[in-house]
Protein backbone atom coordinates (compact mmCIF):
# COMPACT_ATOMS: atom_id res chain seq x y z
CA UNK A 1 0.00 0.00 0.00
CA UNK A 2 1.40 3.41 -0.94
CA UNK A 3 0.49 7.10 -0.62
CA UNK A 4 -1.94 6.91 -3.56
CA UNK A 5 -3.83 4.04 -1.95
CA UNK A 6 -4.03 6.03 1.29
CA UNK A 7 -5.31 9.10 -0.57
CA UNK A 8 -7.99 7.05 -2.34
CA UNK A 9 -9.03 5.42 0.93
CA UNK A 10 -9.23 8.86 2.56
CA UNK A 11 -11.59 10.10 -0.14
CA UNK A 12 -13.82 7.03 0.22
CA UNK A 13 -13.85 7.40 4.01
CA UNK A 14 -15.29 10.89 3.59
CA UNK A 15 -17.85 9.70 1.04
CA UNK A 16 -18.07 6.02 0.09
CA UNK A 17 -20.25 6.90 -2.91
CA UNK A 18 -17.89 9.49 -4.40
CA UNK A 19 -17.47 8.76 -8.11
CA UNK A 20 -14.09 7.45 -9.20
CA UNK A 21 -13.83 10.37 -11.64
CA UNK A 22 -13.99 12.85 -8.75
CA UNK A 23 -11.48 10.87 -6.70
CA UNK A 24 -9.15 10.71 -9.70
CA UNK A 25 -9.31 14.48 -10.13
CA UNK A 26 -8.65 15.03 -6.43
CA UNK A 27 -5.63 12.70 -6.23
CA UNK A 28 -4.23 13.50 -9.70
CA UNK A 29 -4.52 10.16 -11.53
CA UNK A 30 -6.82 8.61 -14.11
CA UNK A 31 -10.25 7.20 -13.30
CA UNK A 32 -9.00 3.77 -14.42
CA UNK A 33 -6.15 3.90 -11.92
CA UNK A 34 -8.58 4.69 -9.11
CA UNK A 35 -10.93 1.89 -10.22
CA UNK A 36 -8.05 -0.63 -10.35
CA UNK A 37 -6.69 0.46 -6.98
CA UNK A 38 -10.10 0.27 -5.29
CA UNK A 39 -10.75 -3.16 -6.81
CA UNK A 40 -7.39 -4.43 -5.52
CA UNK A 41 -7.92 -2.93 -2.04
CA UNK A 42 -11.32 -4.61 -1.81
CA UNK A 43 -10.00 -7.96 -3.07
CA UNK A 44 -7.14 -7.83 -0.52
CA UNK A 45 -9.70 -7.03 2.20
CA UNK A 46 -7.94 -3.78 3.05
CA UNK A 47 -10.99 -1.73 2.10
CA UNK A 48 -14.69 -2.31 2.57
CA UNK A 49 -17.26 0.29 1.53
CA UNK A 50 -20.44 0.09 3.61
CA UNK A 51 -23.48 2.20 4.37
CA UNK A 52 -23.94 3.57 7.86
CA UNK A 53 -27.37 4.18 9.31
CA UNK A 54 -28.72 6.21 12.18
CA UNK A 55 -30.48 3.70 14.46
CA UNK A 56 -33.04 6.29 15.62
CA UNK A 57 -34.17 6.92 12.04
CA UNK A 58 -34.84 3.18 11.68
CA UNK A 59 -36.91 3.05 14.85
CA UNK A 60 -34.22 1.63 17.14
CA UNK A 61 -34.78 3.79 20.22
CA UNK A 62 -32.52 1.84 22.60
CA UNK A 63 -29.04 1.52 21.11
CA UNK A 64 -26.50 0.69 23.80
CA UNK A 65 -22.87 -0.12 24.45
CA UNK A 66 -22.30 -3.00 26.84
CA UNK A 67 -19.10 -3.84 28.69
CA UNK A 68 -18.85 -7.62 29.08
CA UNK A 69 -16.55 -9.40 31.53
CA UNK A 70 -15.70 -13.07 30.89
CA UNK A 71 -14.62 -15.70 33.40
CA UNK A 72 -13.62 -19.32 32.88
CA UNK A 73 -14.28 -19.43 29.14
CA UNK A 74 -12.37 -19.16 25.89
CA UNK A 75 -12.47 -15.54 24.69
CA UNK A 76 -12.70 -16.50 21.03
CA UNK A 77 -15.62 -18.84 21.65
CA UNK A 78 -17.50 -16.25 23.68
CA UNK A 79 -16.82 -13.56 21.09
CA UNK A 80 -17.94 -15.82 18.26
CA UNK A 81 -21.23 -16.58 20.04
CA UNK A 82 -21.96 -12.93 20.88
CA UNK A 83 -21.24 -11.97 17.26
CA UNK A 84 -24.09 -14.22 16.07
CA UNK A 85 -26.79 -12.13 17.77
CA UNK A 86 -28.61 -9.93 15.23
CA UNK A 87 -28.76 -7.03 17.72
CA UNK A 88 -24.95 -6.81 17.81
CA UNK A 89 -23.62 -4.21 15.38
CA UNK A 90 -20.06 -3.93 16.73
CA UNK A 91 -18.00 -6.22 18.93
CA UNK A 92 -14.40 -5.70 20.05
CA UNK A 93 -12.09 -7.35 22.55
CA UNK A 94 -10.62 -4.73 24.88
CA UNK A 95 -8.22 -4.44 27.78
CA UNK A 96 -9.20 -3.17 31.21
CA UNK A 97 -12.21 -3.87 33.38
CA UNK A 98 -14.16 -5.57 30.57
CA UNK A 99 -13.10 -8.15 28.02
CA UNK A 100 -15.52 -7.04 25.30
CA UNK A 101 -17.36 -3.89 24.31
CA UNK A 102 -20.55 -4.69 22.45
CA UNK A 103 -22.69 -2.19 20.56
CA UNK A 104 -26.30 -3.29 20.16
CA UNK A 105 -29.28 -1.88 18.29
CA UNK A 106 -32.53 -2.53 20.13
CA UNK A 107 -36.03 -1.26 19.25
CA UNK A 108 -36.87 -0.18 22.79
CA UNK A 109 -35.90 -0.78 26.42
CA UNK A 110 -37.94 -3.97 26.58
CA UNK A 111 -36.02 -5.35 23.60
CA UNK A 112 -32.73 -4.32 25.27
CA UNK A 113 -33.74 -6.03 28.55
CA UNK A 114 -34.72 -9.19 26.68
CA UNK A 115 -31.41 -9.17 24.79
CA UNK A 116 -29.45 -8.79 28.03
CA UNK A 117 -31.36 -11.38 30.03
CA UNK A 118 -32.26 -13.98 27.41
CA UNK A 119 -29.22 -13.84 25.15
CA UNK A 120 -26.08 -12.09 26.35
CA UNK A 121 -26.12 -13.17 30.00
CA UNK A 122 -26.83 -16.77 28.97
CA UNK A 123 -23.60 -17.05 26.98
CA UNK A 124 -21.34 -19.44 28.94
CA UNK A 125 -18.50 -17.48 30.51
CA UNK A 126 -20.28 -14.11 30.68
CA UNK A 127 -20.23 -13.23 34.36
CA UNK A 128 -20.78 -9.46 34.42
CA UNK A 129 -22.14 -6.77 32.12
CA UNK A 130 -22.42 -3.01 32.32
CA UNK A 131 -24.87 -1.34 29.96
CA UNK A 132 -24.56 2.22 28.67
CA UNK A 133 -27.70 3.44 26.89
CA UNK A 134 -26.72 5.73 24.00
CA UNK A 135 -28.54 9.04 24.49
CA UNK A 136 -27.09 10.94 21.54
CA UNK A 137 -24.34 10.75 18.93
CA UNK A 138 -21.88 13.55 18.32
CA UNK A 139 -19.54 11.67 16.00
CA UNK A 140 -19.78 8.31 14.29
CA UNK A 141 -17.01 6.26 12.70
CA UNK A 142 -14.78 8.16 10.29
CA UNK A 143 -16.54 11.46 10.82
CA UNK A 144 -20.01 10.45 9.64
CA UNK A 145 -22.50 13.00 10.88
CA UNK A 146 -25.47 11.93 12.97
CA UNK A 147 -28.78 12.49 11.25
CA UNK A 148 -31.21 12.49 14.16
CA UNK A 149 -33.03 15.87 13.89
CA UNK A 150 -33.30 16.44 17.66
CA UNK A 151 -29.57 15.95 18.10
CA UNK A 152 -28.84 18.58 15.46
CA UNK A 153 -31.14 21.01 17.27
CA UNK A 154 -29.54 20.39 20.67
CA UNK A 155 -26.02 20.57 19.29
CA UNK A 156 -26.84 23.83 17.48
CA UNK A 157 -28.41 25.36 20.59
CA UNK A 158 -25.26 24.60 22.56
CA UNK A 159 -23.02 26.13 19.89
CA UNK A 160 -21.35 22.81 19.07
CA UNK A 161 -20.68 21.36 15.65
CA UNK A 162 -21.51 17.67 15.17
CA UNK A 163 -18.73 15.75 13.45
Amino acid sequence: MDELDLAIIGELQRDGRKPFTEIAKKVGVSEGTVRNRVTRLIEEQILQVVGMVDPYQLGYDAPAIIGVAIEGADMDEVGAQIATFPEVSYLVMVSGEYDFMVEVMCRDREHLATFLNQKLRKVPGVYRTHTFLILGTYKMALGAKPTHPDLHRVVSEQGMTPR
